[in-house]
């Protein structure tokens, strides 16, 4: 029996009083790469943070692994990547010791770093390319490369859950390239991805299931939307026709997602 990575049910978010998910169901199942798309505003980022249990629900209720958040505990599961590397004041990390982070749902509060934690992080370094910038401050990296550092951060976890919020932006082609393949070769071991996009990219052959999110709704959940110009399959439903219309201008050009 395939294992629920994610279940909501009824999932509401407000702010302020204003609606930002409304009614949401959504399961992920452990192997699937799921991609959540739709406009800027849809509600992309707060599906995936209220999945995590980041952002309360106001109505509704979300399990991981079959847990509530708030009693989940398996957190070294899950490696979430989200949109910005949070840099605080004080001391400055240096791009090794952020990546190394990631390691640390895995550890006992006794453990020491092993062997397996160096490997994992150099690893990591390397599949973002990264290896040379490992000792410098991640407050000199640009903001491209810094997404790069939290993306190898989640690698360094080695979870059994990808969880990327646009995790290709503001990365070059070739970034984008490497991720896509390092994904496909985590895929191939059974890792469940799941990743909010506006532009699939490298991404798009290792996409088995697209959700498109309009006004905090899902209004198509199954197969991503194809790239635009493309025929249409026979006996495809002029709903789905119409989602994936409203959705293809969004899927290109985009400059920024808010919260």
């Amino acid at each position: 029996m395939t294992e629920t990575a994610f279940s909501m049910t009824g999932g509401r978010v407000s702010y302020d009083g204003k609606s930002v998910l409304q009614g949401i169901d959504l399961t992920v199942s452990s192997g699937e790469v799921v991609a959540l798309l739709g406009a800027n505003g849809s509600g992309k980022s707060t599906l995936v943070r209220a999945l995590l249990g980041l952002t309360p629900l106001s109505g509704g209720r979300t399990l991981l692994y079959g847990v509530p958040p708030a009693k989940f505990r398996d957190w070294w599961r899950i490696g979430y990547v989200p949109q910005r590397l949070q840099v605080g004041g004080g001391v400055p990390a240096t791009v090794r010791e952020v990546v190394a982070s990631g390691r640390i749902a895995r550890q006992s509060r006794l453990r020491r770093t092993n062997a397996a934690d160096r490997s994992a992080v150099a690893q990591a370094l390397e599949a973002v390319r990264l290896t040379a910038r490992a000792n410098d401050p991640v407050q000199s990296l640009s903001g491209g490369q810094q997404q790069r550092v939290l993306i190898a951060r989640a690698l360094a976890g080695e979870p059994d859950t990808y969880v990327m919020d646009e995790p290709t932006a503001g990365v070059d082609a070739e970034t984008q390239q490497l991720l896509a393949d390092t994904l496909a070769g985590l895929v191939l071991g059974g890792k469940t991805v799941v990743l909010v996009a506006h532009e699939l990219g490298p991404l798009e052959p290792i996409i088995t299931r697209g959700v498109l999110i309009r006004e905090g709704r899902v209004v198509h959940d199954g197969p991503p939307p194809r790239p635009e110009g493309e025929c249409a399959r026979p006996g495809h439903d002029h709903q789905h026709a119409h989602a994936v219309e409203s959705v293809a201008g969004p899927l290109t050009g985009w400059q920024g997602e808010p919260r």
